[in-house]
């Protein structure tokens, strides 16, 4: 199910995830585990994503969505990494391959953006494309045309959203 047209309405700032040069991106939640047709959310209902959560002894927990301008709903994302391969400035990496934390754990962390941003580079599949530089997106929207589940969103004009949300954190 697509992200919501209307991201980030109904959702509150839950945590920053930072990047050592000074920059963050916002974590929007809370989480959902089931898209608002009644169906399950994607990471829940995808069997792969099911068994690597299991394969790590990981509970899988509603996430939320991680970024503002360039927005990927971890709840829908299924780790597929076509963003990843599509973005032309490199907006995402793997957080998992920087910081091999559970994705509940990654509010408040710090990264220096050193996480793969290769496609097939993903730890498995509990592994998120985190907007690590959504400060770079360039507006060209590849990642939200080749997002199998539709779980990204770009909206250049989020950034009053992200200024004002940063203010309550």
């Amino acid at each position: 199910m697509p992200i919501a047209e209307n991201f980030p309405e109904g959702l509150k700032p839950i945590g920053k995830i930072n990047l050592d040069d000074g920059n963050f991106h916002i974590m929007w939640g809370p989480g959902k585990e089931k898209n608002t047709d009644g169906s399950q959310a994607e990471m829940f209902a995808d069997s792969d994503v099911v068994a690597a959560y299991a394969a790590r002894g990981e509970e899988q927990v509603p996430l939320g969505v991680s970024g503002t301008m360039v927005a990927v709903d971890w709840d829908s994302c299924v780790a597929d990494g076509a963003c990843i391969e599509a973005c032309p400035v490199q907006v995402f990496q793997w957080y998992r391959t920087e910081k091999d934390v559970p994705a509940k754990d990654v509010v408040g962390q710090t990264f220096n953006g050193t996480g793969s941003n290769v496609k097939d580079e993903r730890k498995d599949l509990t592994d998120k494309a985190d907007p690590i530089r959504e400060h770079d997106c360039i507006w060209c929207m590849a990642c939200v045309s080749v997002c199998p589940p539709q779980a990204i969103k770009v909206d250049q004009s989020n950034v009053e959203k992200h200024e004002s949300a940063a203010k309550t954190l």
